[in-house]
């Protein structure tokens, strides 16, 4: 069983990176973004039909990343130009219609037929205690932890990251002092959708390259940021690595296996109901 829990460690690295990405977003531009993915799902298939032309993996994978960072900066100046003074609820909505209407797209060029995607340390494993563990695996688990690190420094202590907070917390007031917030909010949809775009391409091809299974895997990363309500980038990376692990836990039982696509809707759900027990509770005394 714990070379199953193992080997959920790729997709729990992918998940945790989405995690934090939508953190970011949440806290710096008030944007709940549940397109995520399906922007990050544009520059690895990008990457991706580099790569079967012949292009080597790093420089498809620059390539794709730049694409997911472009197709990004559209979304995001598209935001900021028109629901710049919205509520967060309203701008979140609009994250909705952006990923539908991208994963409309997508799925209509792409079409449903799984691409070959190029893995990164070609299945490469070393071991540990007698369990084989991928290097790709360890590297995205690593990278969110560091992406973890790098934005709680930021915000916390650079005069960049406290303008990034003041734009979030008072965009009209931070206008008015000449922060340039829309410039900065449409720069953190640009590096967020990058980063979710090389890790997507990771975790493809242990899990398969079809536009739409990669666009949803919004759902596991939406559960894991919701541990700690969108604002803890520790937490999104502890619940993005469990919920990989529990994923890869379920391939132990088969008849446990097909039931695995409800772990991140019975997470949404148990942090739903964990953070209204309060008023539950109030509501029955």
């Amino acid at each position: 069983m714990f070379n199953y829990a193992v080997s959920g460690l790729i997709y729990g690295g992918a998940y945790a990176l989405v995690a934090v990405c939508l953190v970011v977003m949440f806290r710096m531009v008030r944007v709940l973004n549940f397109a995520q993915t399906a922007i990050g799902a544009i520059g690895a298939y990008v990457a991706i039909i580099l790569s079967e032309h012949g292009w080597a993996y790093l420089p498809a994978a620059l390539v794709g990343a730049a694409a997911g960072a472009g197709v990004a900066v559209i979304c995001g100046s598209l935001m900021s130009a028109w629901f710049a003074d919205a509520p967060t609820e309203r701008r979140s909505t609009v994250a909705i219609a952006i990923f539908i209407t991208l994963l409309t797209l997508g799925f209509r060029i792409a079409g449903s037929t799984p691409r070959v995607a190029p893995e990164l340390f070609g299945g490469s494993t070393f071991r540990i205690f007698g369990v084989n563990v991928t290097w790709a695996g360890l590297a995205v688990v690593l990278a969110a932890i560091v992406l973890a690190f790098l934005v709680d420094v930021f915000l916390r202590g650079t005069r960049l990251g406290i303008r990034l907070r003041a734009q979030s917390e008072r965009p009209q007031t931070a206008e008015l002092l000449g922060v340039p917030s829309r410039w900065l909010a449409v720069g953190v949809w640009g590096v967020t959708g990058a980063i979710t775009a090389v890790g997507l391409l990771v975790v493809t091809p242990s899990r398969g390259a079809d536009f739409l299974s990669i666009g949803l895997l919004i759902l596991p990363a939406l559960a894991a940021a919701s541990l700690g309500l969108f604002r803890s980038t520790w937490l999104a990376v502890v619940g993005g690595v469990g919920i990989g692990i529990i994923t890869g836990m379920t391939e132990y039982w088969p008849e446990v296996k097909q039931y695995q696509d409800i772990i991140p809707l019975a997470v949404i759900v148990i942090v739903l109901m964990w953070t209204q027990r309060k008023e539950v509770w109030d509501a029955a005394r």
